[in-house]
């Protein structure tokens, strides 16, 4: 049985899992900042295992919710584990009338997020050497 769960404050799961992803495992070193504290952090359970987490915050600049650090651990890819992450984001955000979703996604995972109806807007940038780009998801039933 899978399971979301919300929080307030980066859970320690939630830290375990971004550790393993894009510290250990991609290379990033600047993973923990400032946002965690200010995001809501969603971590995603198989039976009691933590597989999977994102995280979510209003940016006024950007006049959107902003997702962010979505990681599933290696062992759980392809099992659509982060789809279920993005949906159970996205619907977090509807509850909150939110009308959209951005985030920063890495170039090469840019045709998953597509999938999951994301559209690229902007140029390429990096990101600590890693190539970037901004995606956007209307959230409004009618777009």
């Amino acid at each position: 049985m899978t399971i979301c769960r919300q929080y307030k404050s980066l859970p320690p799961e939630a830290a375990t899992i971004r550790q393993e992803v894009f510290v250990e495992e991609q290379g990033f070193v600047v993973e923990f900042d400032e946002i965690d504290d200010i995001a809501t952090h969603i971590v995603l359970f198989k039976d009691e295992t933590p597989v999977g987490t994102c995280r979510f915050y209003w940016n006024k600049e950007k006049a959107s919710h902003v997702l962010g650090r979505v990681a599933v651990r290696k062992a759980f890819r392809g099992q659509c584990f982060g789809q279920a992450l993005l949906q159970e984001a996205e619907q977090q955000v509807r509850a909150l009338q939110g009308q959209s979703l951005c985030l920063a996604a890495q170039v090469r995972a840019k045709p998953f997020y597509e999938k999951q109806g994301y559209l690229a807007a902007g140029d390429e940038f990096l990101d600590e050497g890693c190539p970037h780009i901004w995606m956007y998801k209307s959230l409004c039933e009618d777009a």
